[in-house]
């Protein structure tokens, strides 16, 4: 459901496959916002390929520059005034015409007017050479804002994340995680506050954020009154946040909104946090009490 900086720099949604990246360049069969290959002897792995010159599909700032066997080579441009973090979607098109994998790399503090080149490893369940590239979708944050899992503590002493999600029938549920990584003690008592932003960073004041998910949907989680925590080294909390995807005709325009800034009560620093919000017609976002979260594993 949504996407994150937290993880290894390329997340396959499949296994890596560490060679056989043959020396291809992005020509002219580029087609259908994609890039194709053209299959040359040899092989080599992705690091020792030349790069090539061609251009090739663009979104928001992000362009294939070259497939070459199963890998592809792609860069980044801030256009933007400061840093940024991205978080890139890329599909691999499978040569057989079955199903596709898609792969999500995360490029970190890019600055501003930089361009930063990165090349992606196919993923083997593709079975072969794939048939092309094509960038699915494109998000970023504000460097000093970007969520992590792991990794340094912030300045702050907390570290804040938010988990995969969960969606049946309508209901979404997105968990906010909150760690104290420092080595005093954080107290919270009561909710996150929360700001929700559209593709372009603008805040959403269409929608209505709710304290305590009961009025989206019972037993999500989100429903249990705040309560004074003081949350030692390592100590977590969670709070849960809850929207529908319903439509109703004639009401209002969807809203979809990819982006989430978080702070953790007032005058906290804010993190921003990628849920993907489709909430639809509604018009509300419900978003539970800080609760004490057990470590496990």
């Amino acid at each position: 459901m949504r996407s994150s900086f937290s993880a290894l720099p390329v997340v396959l949604a499949g296994a890596l496959l560490l060679a056989g990246c043959g020396s291809q360049a992005a020509g002219p069969g580029s087609r259908g916002g994609a890039l194709s290959p053209e299959p040359l002897p040899g092989a080599s792995s992705c690091g020792v390929v030349p790069s090539g010159g061609s251009a090739g599909p663009e979104k928001d700032g992000v362009k294939i520059t070259a497939v070459r066997g199963a890998c592809a080579e792609f860069e980044v441009t801030n256009r933007e005034a400061g840093p940024l973090s991205y978080s890139i979607s890329l599909t691999f098109m499978a040569a057989s015409g079955g199903a596709s994998v898609t792969a999500e790399e995360a490029v970190l503090s890019v600055g501003s007017g930089q361009t930063v080149k990165r090349t992606v490893v196919g993923p083997l369940a593709l079975g072969s050479v794939p048939a092309g590239v094509r960038i699915v979708k494109v998000r970023s944050v504000p460097s000093a804002e970007a969520s992590a899992e792991t990794g340094p503590c912030p300045p702050s002493g907390v570290r804040v994340y938010a988990d995969q999600g969960n969606a049946a029938m309508g209901l979404r549920a997105v968990g906010l995680h909150l760690e104290n990584c420092g080595t005093g003690t954080t107290r919270l008592n009561g909710y996150p506050q929360l700001q929700i932003l559209d593709e372009e960073h603008k805040v959403v004041e269409s929608v209505q954020v709710l304290q305590g998910g009961s009025a989206i949907a019972t037993g999500t989680g989100a429903d249990g009154p705040p309560e004074p925590l003081a949350l030692q080294p390592g100590e977590r909390a969670q709070a849960i946040v809850v929207w529908r995807n319903t439509l109703e005709a004639g009401v209002a325009d969807p809203v979809n909104a990819p982006y989430l800034r978080v702070r953790a009560q007032a005058g906290s620093d804010p993190v921003m946090v990628i849920p993907e919000l489709d909430l639809g017609t509604t018009g509300r976002l419900g978003v539970g009490a800080w609760q004490r979260e057990d470590r496990k594993g």
